[in-house]
Parts: structure tokens; C-alpha cells; sequence
């Protein structure tokens, strides 16, 4: 039976009032659905299609034509306690969790973010100069990386040579910065002030630029950056993007630097845009990441009529999700990027995949093309050098070996094994518990979230089809409607 011949069956038995099933082989192949619980991970029941009597509402509306933003990549941040994690393991073993994360038949990642110098994930301070004052970037070098993060990423691309990778600091190196350390503030992850031995009169408590904004610092932090893309580019990884600034209105104990959206602005335009255009380079500059909830941070630099001409997308992380809405309203051509999930405390349970859940659904409704996990990989303590236990996709027991998937790998398996760049999200009826994608081949992809504990049916209009679906309880649902 073809399925124009099926659709008239289905009007047929809407009409007579019977009892129409949408089970077997009938629909079998168009339909597939995948499900992930706390207890059953990544399930393909084959019974799920359920009766309808007659018309039915549907309880989701997917507008297939409606096409919305084109989605530029999915996946998570490299980092160096990542790899540390990962070289505990018996090679055989490590190799397993790079394929899960990025092979096809995994969470099939396709962007990835790195840091440029020390993160908070990163083993200690450090950056590709700290010599002071060299402003002719003599000692630039990425010696460090090539021994870890280096390493880390290529594994990752010999399994998806395709990958996707872009890069922001932390911190600059601390002789750019006014306080010349590191940090902002003064402690660790609980304020123990021997934590990161900063002298308290160094702090920065307030969102001041903390860079050293005289020209031949900014022409010297232009030169740093290019200096990277071209030496990572030696190394064999090609950096799509750059940020200047991880979170950039936000003070903490480990690496970081605050700057006035003038002054950012003032630097893309004045010193990084021109810059890279001297050295030819082809990596986009991006706005970010930005953590302020005000609009009118984005807004302050966008409205720079030169500085637009070298921004070429704009990074969201935690507080900027406030600001996002707005920017994308105003800027609607203008990429958009979710850059750090949530991070958590290193629950790494249920309740972490809800609140990345409800980010997902946030940023994909308000304009965002790619979406980045933060770590990856951590050991069975989630810590990092400053203290914080955090959330991760995979765990791994330094000591047992033992590695572990949380449920937020599998919330973004269900995402990212079938989403990949050039898909586009696609308009549905408003809604809190799902998202929906067109992928280039024609097939439509829905994620449900189904946050009752009880089994409940859903029902479906994708189109111009209209069916209905049985959920578990407490439950993340793939449904794959083939062309």
C-alpha cells in the first residue's frame, strides 16, 4: 500500500467512526522512535504507534514548510582535566569513548569548543606567552597544547575529520591584564583565600574592563590571537572561530577578564578585525561569550557600524540567555550561539538533563544555530582546579576504570546523532517540552520531553500526517518521521 492509498484509509476510518490502529508493519518504516529513561537508555520499542478514534487534536503541531534557523553544529568543550581523565584509560577503552562521542553511530558531535590558554578545567595557570611585555609576540608558543589539548582534539578528528573547532580565552595573559593575575577575584571555589594566592587589594569586583587597554597591549593581544589560529593550523586543526572574551561580565577566582562593550568594541575593531586581515586569515570572529542578561551589551558593539563588518555570529552562555530574545528580535540574520551549557555540581543525574533540557528549548526558540555541552570528559571527581565539582556526558573512575554515561549524554545523543550542520529547526506549536528539525535529506525530527511520571500518548500532526505516540514515564523521545 503506498501512502496515498493509507492517508484515504485513514479519512475512511475517521469518517465511519471506527477504530483505525497505527501499528505493525503499516507505518512501521516511516515512523521510528527512540526513548531514554533514568533506567533504559536509548530504547526502540515496536509498539509505540497508537489508536485513534475518529479526529483527534494533536497535543504537538510540527509546520514543516515553516524553515528557521540553519543549524551550524552541536557538541562540547575540549579540555585539559578532560584528556588527564582520559589517559587513565587502557587505549582500547579511551578509544570506545571518542567513538561514542563522535562517530556516526554516537552522539555523532560536530562542533567543539577549546580554550585559548587556561580554562577553569585547564591542569593550572597558563597561557601561549608569559613573558611580560613582549609585545612583538617573540615567545608566543603553543608548546603546552601539543602535549595535551592537542592530542585531545585529533583523536576526536580521526573520527570526525569534519569536526568543527573554535577557540576563546579565559583570561589573557596576566601582564595584559590591570591586576596582572589571572583571576578577578581573590580564593578558590569556596573562598579560601590561599586558594589561588591573589593579595585581596588585587581584586576586580565589578564589571570594569580588567585589560590593559593602552595601544600596545590591544596590538599585542591582536598579534596573540592570530599567532594561535596560524600555529594551531600548523598543528592540523583549523579554528572556524574565535571569541575574545569567555564570559565576559563575570568576576571569578579562576581565569577571567571583564570588558565594557565599548572597549570590546574598540578592540575587534581597532586592533583584532585589522589584524586578521593582514595575516589572511579565514577564522570568524564572534562576539562572546557573553553572560551579561542585558541586550544592550550585544547591542553596544553591534551598533559599531565597523565593528559589524568582523563580527560574524554572537555567543550566549548562563546570564545571557536573558539577553538573547532580544538580540535575536533586533538582529534576526545574525548568528546566534549557545556557548557553555549549565554546568551543575556534579549531580550528573535526571536533574541534570532537565535543566539542559530547558536550555535547549530556550535557545533553539530564539534564534541559535549550535549549542555546546561543556565538559565532555572528567574523572570520577568533576573537579576542577579551583574546586568546583562539575557535571559531564562521560565519567571515568581514574582508579577502576570505569566509565560512566550520564544521562546528559544520552539527552544529547538524542539531539546530535541526527542533527548536523546545514539541518534547520523548524517552527512547532508553542511549547515547553519539545523541539522540532527538517534534516537536508527531508526527514523531520521531533524531541520530546515528557516530564510526568506516568506513560501518557502524544499526539502528532508533522505535516500532513497525524499520529499518536506512547511515552514512558519521566522520559527523552527521538521520533524520526522518514520522508
Amino acid at each position: 500500500m503506498n501512502i496515498l492509498s493509507f492517508n484515504k484509509l485513514k479519512i475512511t476510518a475517521a469518517l465511519s467512526g471506527t477504530m483505525f490502529f497505527f501499528l505493525g508493519g503499516l507505518w512501521a518504516q516511516n515512523v521510528e522512535l527512540i526513548s531514554t529513561t533514568a533506567s533504559s537508555r536509548w530504547e526502540t520499542p515496536k509498539r509505540f504507534l497508537k489508536k485513534h478514534k475518529g479526529d483527534v487534536t494533536p497535543d504537538i503541531t510540527i509546520y514543516t514548510d515553516s524553515v528557521l534557523q540553519e543549524i551550524d553544529g552541536i557538541g562540547g568543550a575540549f579540555n585539559e582535566l578532560g584528556w588527564d581523565a582520559l589517559s587513565a584509560l587502557p587505549k582500547e577503552a579511551s578509544q570506545q569513548v571518542f567513538n561514542d562521542l563522535f562517530s556516526e553511530e554516537g552522539i555523532n558531535f560536530s562542533m567543539c569548543r577549546i580554550p585559548l590558554g587556561a580554562s577553569d578545567y585547564a591542569l593550572s595557570y597558563y597561557s601561549s606567552n608569559d613573558v611580560a611585555e613582549d609585545f612583538d609576540m617573540r615567545d608566543f608558543n603553543i608548546d603546552r597544547d601539543r602535549y595535551i589539548l592537542i592530542p585531545y582534539i585529533k583523536e576526536a578528528l580521526k573520527v570526525n575529520p569534519d569536526l568543527q573547532v573554535w577557540a576563546s580565552p579565559w583570561s589573557p595573559p596576566a601582564w595584559m591584564k590591570v591586576n596582572e593575575h589571572y583571576a578577578m577575584r581573590s580564593g578558590n571555589f569556596e573562598n579560601a583565600i590561599e586558594g589561588n594566592h591573589m593579595s585581596p587589594g588585587d581584586q576586580i569586583l565589578n564589571n570594569a574592563t580588567a585589560f590593559k587597554m593602552q595601544e600596545q597591549y590591544l596590538q599585542a593581544y591582536a598579534l596573540y590571537f592570530s599567532k594561535f589560529v596560524q600555529a594551531y593550523k600548523k598543528e592540523g586543526v583549523n579554528l572556524f572561530a574565535v571569541m575574545p572574551q569567555n564570559e565576559i561580565a563575570f568576576q571569578p577566582n579562576w581565569p577571567s577578564c571583564t570588558w565594557r562593550p565599548e572597549d570590546m568594541a574598540y578592540f575587534i575593531n581597532g586592533f583584532l578585525g585589522p589584524q586578521f586581515e593582514r595575516d589572511n586569515l579565514d577564522t570568524e570572529i564572534w562576539l562572546g561569550t557573553v553572560n551579561s542578561g542585558n541586550p544592550n551589551y550585544v547591542k553596544t558593539i553591534l551598533e559599531d557600524k565597523k565593528d559589524a563588518n568582523y563580527i560574524k555570529g554572537v555567543g550566549f552562555q548562563w546570564g545571557g540567555a536573558k539577553a538573547i530574545p532580544e538580540v535575536h528580535k533586533t538582529y534576526p540574520n545574525m548568528k546566534l550561539m549557545q556557548t557553555e551549557n549549565k554546568c551543575g555540581e556534579h549531580e550528573n543525574d535526571w536533574t541534570s538533563l532537565d535543566r539542559s533540557w530547558k536550555d535547549l528549548v530556550h535557545y533553539f526558540n530564539n534564534g541559535a544555530g549550535s549549542y555546546m555541552y561543556w565538559n565532555m570528559v572528567l574523572d570520577q571527581t568533576g573537579k576542577s582546579a579551583w574546586g568546583w565539582p562539575q557535571n559531564s556526558m562521560v565519567v571515568i573512575d581514574k582508579n577502576t576504570k570505569k566509565v560512566t554515561y550520564t544521562d546528559e549524554f544520552y539527552l544529547f545523543k538524542h539531539l546530535s546523532h541526527f542533527v548536523q550542520p546545514g539541518d534547520h529547526f523548524i517552527k512547532s506549536s508553542e511549547g515547553k517540552n519539545h523541539i522540532a528539525f527538517k534534516l537536508k535529506d527531508g526527514r523531520i525530527v521531533v524531541l520530546i520531553n515528557n516530564a510526568e511520571e506516568d506513560k501518557k500518548v502524544v499526539n502528532l500532526k508533522i505535516g500532513t500526517e497525524s499520529f499518536g505516540v506512547e511515552l514512558q514515564g519521566t522520559s527523552i523521545n527521538t521520533i524520526v518521521l522518514n520522508k
